[in-house]
């Protein structure tokens, strides 16, 4: 045995229980989830009235499109807030921008339950907000419970902080020369801003939105908490139809439909470190 192929052997063997692992905790699943995901709930012959299901029931389409709704705003706002927050903590040295750049990374330490649970408590329309305004002869009801527009600030609260994270970590790569090369030649802050700040940590930014939305088409604890019986978001629709109706061939439909829709972003993880090179230039 030459000693080129015993290297290889050796480093095949040392890759082989991480490989197994893999496939036994991910690849099966997600086999055995598209497969049952096909089968008649009865006879178990080939159908697909499982994911029929899903797109022809009002119900069901409604849960999705809600969820993509709740998941694009989440996305969009995050990442809108988290670039200016980015933006400042890098170019501005105050110390209210130190204390920000310690501080707002404290959201990623509380637990998830903790965190809803206390929003609910100030959000709510007999919550903190509304009993400081009956102070002032004032009933404050913001009706976020139960609404998208209370998931939405929820996981804003839970997102923006990593995305934050994210980008401050692209925009601190930037080298200060080149802004101050710029700056010497002429150009202003917003020319600086679109010709080398934006271009340069716009891959920072996307590759945090298709953590952010991967992140929030599955969530469960914050839509169980304080979302509403109809329309559902996908993993408590998801979490209904294993549990509550113990259809489990439509679980798995289910399951591989919120596969393809978290695929999209994994895509977009994917091209954009492909190419890696074409951002750089």
């Amino acid at each position: 045995m030459s000693k080129s192929l015993k290297q290889k052997l050796v480093a095949y063997g040392l890759v082989m229980p991480a490989f197994l692992v893999v496939m036994l905790t991910v690849a099966y699943p997600i086999i055995s989830s598209v497969i049952q995901s096909f089968q008649d709930e009865e006879t178990g012959g080939f159908t697909l009235d499982n994911y029929k299901y899903f797109f022809t029931d009002p119900a069901q389409v409604q849960n999705i499109l809600y969820t993509l709704y709740v998941v694009i705003m989440t996305v969009v706002i995050a990442l809108v807030v988290a670039y200016l927050l980015a933006l400042y903590l890098r170019f501005m040295h105050s110390r209210i921008a130190k204390s920000i750049g310690t501080l707002y990374l404290l959201p990623r330490f509380v637990p998830a339950m903790c965190a809803v649970y206390a929003m609910i408590t100030i959000i709510r329309d007999s919550g903190l907000i509304n009993r400081i305004g009956q102070l002032f002869g004032l009933d404050i009801s913001l009706g976020l419970m139960y609404d998208a527009s209370g998931l939405i600030l929820m996981n804003l609260w839970f997102n923006i902080p990593f995305a934050a994270l994210m980008i401050t970590a692209g925009l601190g790569a930037i080298p200060d020369s080149i802004i101050e090369g710029a700056r010497d030649v002429g150009a202003g802050k917003f020319k600086v801003f679109t010709s080398m700040i934006l271009p340069l940590s716009l891959k920072d930014v996307v590759i945090a939105g298709t953590f952010v939305f991967m992140t929030n088409v599955g969530s469960f604890t914050t839509p169980y908490l304080m979302g509403g019986n109809a329309p559902k978001m996908l993993g408590i629709a998801l979490f209904d139809q294993f549990n509550r109706y113990l259809a489990y061939n439509r679980t798995a439909a289910l399951s591989v439909i919120m596969f393809l829709i978290c695929s999209v972003s994994a895509g977009v993880y994917i091209y954009t470190n492909l190419k890696e090179n074409d951002w750089e230039k």
